[in-house]
């Protein structure tokens, strides 16, 4: 039998000319591989091409016009494992971002994002920097790592950047809510917390361009308000 652990991910490929039907399927493929090996940068750069390498050179375009960006595209800051400092974040006072940020990490028993992936491109570091930023947004948007608030930043995300592999993360995701209820709510209330958290996301600034890095110390209730659209519908 083989299994993700078996598979070579040079042995994956996405054809000239794909349809969308192709892209797709090797997308859900790619989704169950990449679980518990996100970094894999076969992987998700894969994924990248499969959904939203047009997604990502539309924001590249647009995101040209931001100071902050251009910087960003010059320097290619990084939040991955190896950057991070997180006992120096963790001894932040309380209420700033790094210390939040910090706890995250150490109360959900995870480690940060970490990849080997090349940056041959724009689109490449917007993917990386939107990977890298995923837990940052759990951390100002006020959702949760269960299953529900993972569902409510995948829409929150499809809100705000278009982004497609959130989109197919999502109905993956509601599919599974409606059938066996995974999140541990009704039908009724995952579908009105999805649909408020994609209504939010599409209300607030983009966050790509923004510098977490230098914001460590100011507090999150600061950065919610600038980056965040008021959250309805959240318990």
């Amino acid at each position: 039998m083989t299994t993700a652990s078996t598979i070579d991910p040079a042995t994956l490929s996405l054809p000239d000319g794909a349809s969308l039907f192709t892209r797709l399927r090797l997308s859900l493929r790619l989704l169950k591989l990449i679980k518990g090996d996100e970094g894999n940068p076969v992987y998700g750069q894969l994924l990248n091409a499969c959904l939203d390498g047009n997604v990502y050179a539309s924001l590249a375009r647009e995101l040209r016009g931001s100071e902050a960006w251009r910087r960003m595209l010059s320097e290619h800051p990084s939040l991955q494992a190896g950057d991070l400092d997180l006992d120096a974040l963790e001894r932040l006072p309380e209420g700033t971002l790094g210390r939040a940020y910090a706890s995250y990490y150490r109360d959900n028993k995870i480690s940060p994002f970490a990849t080997t992936l090349e940056l041959r491109s724009d689109v490449d570091f917007i993917a990386k920097r939107y990977r890298e930023t995923h837990d940052l947004m759990h951390v100002l948007t006020g959702y949760g790592t269960d299953v529900m608030g993972e569902m409510e930043l995948q829409a929150y995300a499809l809100g705000n950047l278009g982004i497609r592999t959130a989109l197919l993360i999502l109905a993956v995701g509601t599919l599974g809510q409606l059938k066996d209820r995974h999140a541990g709510v009704g039908a009724s209330e995952y579908l009105r917390r999805v649909r408020a958290a994609y209504r939010r996301g599409r209300a607030s600034p983009h966050f790509l361009d923004f510098w977490f890095e230098h914001h460590w110390d100011t507090p999150v209730a600061m950065l919610r308000a600038r980056l965040c659209a008021p959250a309805k519908g959240m318990n």
